[in-house]
């Protein structure tokens, strides 16, 4: 039943800082990625869930962001 997936990580060569909301879905979904495997652990499975439900959203809008900024 444990899903491994691992969120898309800040590129080394971007500053750090407000880089906007890019930049927030980066760290969030990062974040909520350690969050996830936390509650696996504790078998909380409701909140792990809804944490995993977070990070698909937060990994969607990096990967929105990447193709919009690749064309």
């Amino acid at each position: 039943m444990a899903r491994e997936r691992r969120s898309i990580p800040i590129e080394a060569d971007e500053p750090a800082g407000d880089g906007g909301p890019d930049e927030a879905a980066r760290f969030i979904a990062g974040a909520v990625s350690e969050l996830v495997l936390m509650a696996r652990v504790h078998q909380l499975d409701m909140l792990a869930h809804v944490l995993d439900m977070a990070q698909l959203e937060a990994d969607e809008l990096v990967r929105a962001h990447a193709i919009r900024n690749s064309h």
